[in-house]
């Protein structure tokens, strides 16, 4: 309860101190509502084809043929986490009891996800390395968001040579097994000790990797369509408003609005995302009034069309494969 508590608080007051920057964004409603309804559709359909890849690249790392319950889920789970403070462990932990409702194996459902992760974060990571070119070429980026590519590429470098290290070799794999299996149990003191972490890591990893060796191209495939798309939703609400800025600096403050969204003091980033997004493509050379249209623009088919989405796509998923079920005890042999 304290620990809830607190993290509420944290939230009330992350909330409060982004407050200006979100009523900023508000208040540029009605220019919303003036904006080309074509390129509305646009970004929408974009949006929706970002969540078709992120599905398709779900159902490769599950190793699953359904769409039901890989869809249904994942709407179900963004929306929780874009809902409860600090929702990325609740959306995950919804994810994962929908999926292993749905008949998929416990033990597929936490590698596939896991893999999924890695797949998405580390994409939008590398994202900002393929602005470099204009960076270097000095093609009118501002320093601020030059100093992100650079962030970005030394971050690819980081997550490459982690992935490296933990795909190919066990050492790596069994230290941080046996850390966390320390930790926990040092907090769950009250409780049996967990035993066995290192080799189940092995074990999934060993599946992960041979998940990604037989359909690593579309699984990349899928994870660069996913924020194509909603890049490219971004740009379509710069271009709704009129603005024309360099894409290499767009691309710059998209991926600083998406890091921004994992900050976990907020709902889905809530108010960073709309304070980092608006002053980035202020910085990418676009007006301070319709930078805070096209991020409300963006931002109303990014955040907000998903949660009563996802809201509907739990009740389906209940519906078609049930309540959560208690788990009945094992029988001899």
């Amino acid at each position: 309860m304290i620990r809830r508590v607190a993290l509420l608080a944290v939230t009330a007051v992350s909330l409060y101190l982004v407050a200006p920057a979100v009523l900023q964004v508000l208040a540029s409603w009605p220019r919303v509502r003036d904006l080309d309804p074509l390129l509305l559709q646009f970004i929408v359909i974009a949006q929706g084809a970002a969540f078709v890849c992120l599905w398709a690249i779900m159902r490769i790392t599950l190793r699953t043929r359904e769409r039901l319950p890989v869809a249904t889920s994942q709407l179900a789970s963004n929306a929780a986490a874009k809902v409860v403070p600090g929702g990325g462990a609740a959306g995950n932990a919804l994810q994962y009891t929908m999926l292993v409702r749905s008949g998929i194996p416990a033990p597929t459902v936490a590698s596939g996800l896991t893999a999924a992760t890695l797949l998405t974060t580390g994409i939008v990571f590398a994202l900002p390395v393929l602005a470099l070119p204009a960076v270097l070429g000095g093609t009118g980026v501002d320093r601020s968001l030059a100093r992100a590519a650079w962030a970005g590429a030394a971050a690819l470098v980081l997550l490459l040579a982690a992935g490296a290290a933990l795909l190919l070799a066990d050492a790596p794999l069994r230290v941080a097994g046996r850390l966390v299996e320390r930790v926990l149990n040092r907090v769950r003191h009250r409780r049996p000790a967990s035993t066995g972490l290192p080799e189940r890591l092995l074990q999934e990893r060993d599946l992960i990797r041979e998940v990604l060796s037989s359909r690593w191209f579309p699984a990349l495939l899928a994870t660069l369509g996913r924020w194509a798309f909603d890049y490219a939703s971004l740009l379509l609400a710069l271009l709704a408003v009129g603005a024309r800025p360099a894409p290499s600096a767009v691309l710059l403050a998209f991926c600083t609005a998406q890091a921004l969204s994992l900050v976990p003091l907020t709902p889905g980033g809530l108010g960073f995302v709309e304070a980092g997004l608006t002053g980035t493509l202020v910085l990418a050379g676009v007006d301070s009034s319709d930078a805070a249209v096209a991020a409300l623009a963006y931002r109303l088919a990014a955040y907000w069309l998903p949660l009563p989405l996802g809201a509907a796509a739990y009740f389906v998923h209940r519906r078609v494969y049930g309540p959560p079920r208690v788990a009945k005890p094992a029988t001899p042999g």
